[in-house]
């Protein structure tokens, strides 16, 4: 069995601001792999799934970004899960909007969402996978908010056409990592954009 979570707020008021990328991301899964109605467990709405034989739980903690360990730590440990059975799709405002990175276990940079998981977790526990979704920093961008009030802005329109494009994607990375193969998404998906590419894109 593998776990999905997508990290967010839950409530209207947050559907689509870039701290919701995750909870974004799990609608798509849903859609895409034809998951049935969810129950709520454990603090969260959980759907459930099948990809490549593989028993799938997608998950949106109903917590709050800050607790989602909450949530998300008594399902680890209530189906025996190992690191490498987790998977947590979060914001990063580290990556240029829009952007798509895959890493395995590290730090938290910050983000409370992991934060929390890695507290629920317990220790020696945060090797699991990461799905990180970039969403830009404001000073990166020129802009005057903080990071803070920047997260939780909703997407822009354009945005949002970008982000169903780059699920796209991660809806095949994510399949690649259920099926075992972490280091060839990561080979495949974490591809720096060449620098003409930008430069096409301002013309």
């Amino acid at each position: 069995m593998k776990i999905i979570v997508g990290l967010g707020n839950p409530g209207p008021k947050y559907e689509t601001t870039r701290h919701n990328a995750g909870f974004l991301l799990i609608d798509r899964l849903v859609e895409e792999w034809k998951a049935g109605s969810p129950q709520m467990r454990e603090h969260g709405e959980v759907f459930t799934a099948s990809v490549a034989g593989e028993k799938i739980l997608l998950v949106k903690p109903q917590t709050f970004m800050n607790v989602s360990g909450k949530c998300v730590g008594p399902l680890f440990h209530f189906h025996k899960c190992e690191p490498e059975d987790l998977i947590v799709a979060h914001d990063e405002v580290d990556l240029p909007p829009i952007t798509l990175r895959l890493k395995t276990g590290g730090g938290t940079g910050g983000h409370n969402g992991l934060k929390s998981i890695d507290a629920a977790l317990g220790a020696g526990k945060n090797g699991y996978h990461r799905v990180r979704i970039g969403v830009g920093h404001p000073s990166k961008l020129g802009l005057p908010q903080d990071a803070a009030a920047w997260v939780l802005a909703p997407f822009t329109d354009d945005e949002l056409v970008g982000l169903d494009r780059l699920f796209d994607t991660t809806v095949k990375a994510i399949e690649q990592i259920v099926r075992g193969d972490m280091r060839g998404a990561m080979n495949e998906y974490n591809r720096v954009e060449k620098p003409e590419a930008k430069t096409a894109e301002k013309k």
